[in-house]
């Protein structure tokens, strides 16, 4: 397994989005504002879903590392950091998923 974590993605999408869109495909797209970065993501979003339902393994992994890119992307586009999800997640722990869901579905 590799060593390689979401956190050193974020760190280098954080990187490239200091460099020119000249040389950064992450530039281009927050240059292009967090409207599109969403829009890409639901189409990354869309594509792995049609890789889990029909394709191999290996393309429902590269769909999958796209559509975790670009999430990333869109939180960046947002200013939002990758510890306030897990943040939220954390706080989901504390209670079971159908009681979670259950409180999301009331408020």
């Amino acid at each position: 397994m590799t060593s390689f974590t979401l956190h050193a993605l974020e760190q280098r999408i954080e990187e490239r989005a200091a460099s020119s869109a000249a040389n950064s495909y992450t530039r281009q797209l927050l240059d292009r504002g967090p409207v599109y970065c969403a829009k890409k993501l639901g189409e990354e979003a869309i594509e792995t879903v049609l890789a889990a339902a029909s394709e191999d393994r290996s393309r429902l992994i590269a769909e999958a590392a796209d559509l975790i890119y670009h999430l990333l992307v869109v939180l960046k586009a947002r200013g939002i950091a990758l510890a306030e999800v897990e943040a939220a997640l954390a706080e989901r722990t504390k209670q079971s998923g159908l009681e979670e869901k259950s409180s999301r579905m009331r408020g």
